[in-house]
């Protein structure tokens, strides 16, 4: 059985990823230009800030630097979080979600824009936002129904501690 490039990569490398408390999330290997570039997407419940990414990089390119896994040719290793707009796969993906706002593609074929309430092992619970000033519903979706769902940015979004102080007011 052979195994590609980034297979073997992730099991080079995910061990190390896990000993510094986050998950591997995603391994490509690009070229651009003349040049090779190795992405490691990197993540945890609580995040990863510059000084966990910078930690997890070095032990990554050290790792790398004692084996022939990337071969002779020159390359360079980019390690970073998922960005903005993520695509939520793993159960774990969509804990990471709650309170967000995410476009769900489902498998029957329709489309659901909604918060993400709460999730355990078997879906998620949602807010759906009302449409023409009718009140949000809450709405469940099991894993297997949803086909795609990705996480959308929201720029006016309140916060919680804004919505608080609304409140109190």
């Amino acid at each position: 059985m052979s195994t590609t490039q980034s297979e073997r990569l992730r099991e080079l490398l995910e061990p190390l990823v896990t000993s510094q408390g986050l998950d591997l999330e995603e391994i490509a290997v690009d070229s651009v230009g003349r040049k090779r570039v190795l992405r490691v997407v990197v993540d945890s419940d609580t995040g990863a800030d510059l000084d966990r990414i910078a930690d997890v990089s070095r032990a990554l390119s050290a790792k790398l630097d004692e084996t022939d896994a990337m071969g002779d040719q020159a390359y360079d290793l980019e390690v970073g979080t998922p960005g903005a707009e993520r695509l939520l796969t793993e159960p774990r993906h969509y804990r990471r979600a709650v309170d967000r706002l995410v476009k769900f593609q489902l498998a029957d074929g329709g489309e659901v824009v909604a918060r993400i309430l709460g999730t355990d092992d078997e879906g998620v619970d949602l807010e759906v936002p009302g449409v023409k000033g009718r009140k949000a519903t809450n709405r469940r979706l099991t894993f297997p129904e949803i086909a795609k769902a990705r996480v959308q940015v929201e720029f006016n979004r309140k916060d919680k501690t804004d919505m608080k102080e609304e409140e109190e007011a």
